[in-house]
């Protein structure tokens, strides 16, 4: 049979390994915790620029949309002239109409794409 060896694991050391272990379980504890921190502002980072992008997105739908509807009445109102006077009036109309639409939905779109862009730096800072 052998023999036990006599020898052991001084005090000191086993107290420095367990304060080792420790410090690295917390160590890695904070790294999680910086982590899912970091991952979360990203998700809602990410989240805030969705929601800007779909808002300017169906703003672009809904000119679109508009400007679309606005020239086939033009064309409907051309192709119903029975003047050329007629048709330069309405064709003046149309255009006086989407300037003032064009400015209009530029201001709009300046706004919404601000209304994002103060979103997404507001989410950057929390």
């Amino acid at each position: 049979m052998a023999d036990k060896t006599t020898f052991e694991i001084p005090e000191q050391m086993r107290v420095f390994a367990d304060k080792s272990v420790d410090q690295a379980k917390k160590a890695f504890d904070d790294f999680m915790s910086a982590t899912a921190k970091a991952v979360e502002k990203s998700e809602a980072s990410a989240k805030s620029i969705q929601t800007g992008a779909r808002d300017v997105n169906r703003q672009a739908l809904a000119f679109l949309e508009a400007n679309v509807a606005a020239s086939f009445d033009f064309a409907q109102q051309l192709v119903r002239a029975r003047t050329v006077e007629e048709i330069g009036q309405i064709q003046q109309a149309f255009l006086q109409k989407q300037t003032e639409a064009a400015q209009s939905q530029g201001r709009d779109m300046a706004d919404t794409i601000g209304k994002a862009a103060a979103d997404m730096q507001q989410q950057a800072k929390k």
